[in-house]
């Protein structure tokens, strides 16, 4: 028993390290971000429960494959973590491919040898077959984790499909580019370069979706006297393309057209206060664009 604890120990760790990695990601990204703002709360739920579902059927399975591979004398280890990387689905197909086939012991000398074999391999000694034992051996069996496994499929399907659902509806998803709140895309974007560095946003796209924007806080430390200033280059403009520039603080959201700017626009920010300040670029069209936007 003690045995099978220790070799158990290092899967239980591996799970552990999984999860706390998953919730420590979303914690980083809602501390770096607005978090869920713009967002129901129930499509963060949703997502977090698929991914909490799909671990569970991972591990389920996992347990199962542990099990069938000491029955099977291999390692058990080693495929229960293969399988739980590999996701069920796939971890499962391999090891099915390439599990040892079940062995029992010969009576005689000790050897480990196939169920189906007449002889032992070792020390030549006629098996007696016993159906009954064979039938018991080849069973299904921990049909518990086979069934833990399967709902929580189903759930990690149901919890996906109402992600799904919710997210084509665009129900509790904010896409007005003058609200406050963090804007949610549901299309695209072929970007080449997005970093904000020394207070320096630098976007560069190739394309995306009609209406797409994209969004970077920036902070406002005198209002009086600063300035916005927006480096910004279409390559490409198609008829009726334009590329608008948002400056959204509380209730005020400021438009600007910067499609064919002749040179770097500097813009007042008398009319907002100081502290943060949403800057976005609402993308109709305009292809291959370069910008570099920062206030001082």
């Amino acid at each position: 028993m003690n045995a099978a604890k220790k070799n158990r120990f290092p899967l239980y760790i591996g799970i552990t390290v999984i999860l706390l990695l998953i919730f420590l990601r979303f914690g980083v990204y809602f501390l770096k971000s607005d978090g869920f703002s713009g967002l129901s709360l129930l499509i963060p739920i949703l997502l977090l429960c698929f991914i909490l579902f799909a671990l569970c059927a991972s591990s389920f399975f996992s347990a199962w494959v542990y099990e069938d591979c000491k029955r099977r004398g291999d390692d058990p280890v080693l495929w229960a973590i293969v399988v739980f990387i590999a996701t069920p689905f796939i971890g499962l197909l391999i090891y099915f491919l390439r599990r040892l086939e079940i062995k029992t012991v010969c009576p005689a000398c000790g050897q480990r040898i196939s169920v189906k074999a007449k002889y032992c391999e070792e020390c030549g000694t006629h098996i007696e077959k016993e159906d009954d034992r064979i039938m018991e051996k080849q069973g299904t069996h921990h049909l518990k984790f086979i069934i833990a496994g399967i709902v929580s499929i189903a759930l990690m399907l149901v919890c996906l499909t109402g992600f799904i659902i919710s997210a084509a509806a665009g129900t509790g998803i904010n896409t007005n580019v003058a609200s406050n709140e963090r804007v949610w895309n549901l299309g695209a974007i072929n970007m080449n370069v997005n970093s904000y560095l020394d207070d320096v946003w630098k976007l560069d796209f190739r394309s995306a979706s009609e209406g797409f924007v994209k969004e970077q806080n920036m902070k406002i430390t005198d209002a009086e006297s600063q300035l916005l200033y927006a480096d910004i280059s279409c390559g490409t403009v198609p008829d009726g393309a334009t590329l608008v520039l948002w400056l959204v603080q509380k209730d005020v959201a400021k438009s600007i057209d910067v499609t064919n700017l002749s040179e770097p626009l500097e813009y007042s920010l008398n009319e907002f206060e100081n502290g943060k300040v949403h800057v976005r670029l609402q993308i109709n069209g305009v292809e291959n664009t370069v910008s570099e936007i920062y206030i001082q």
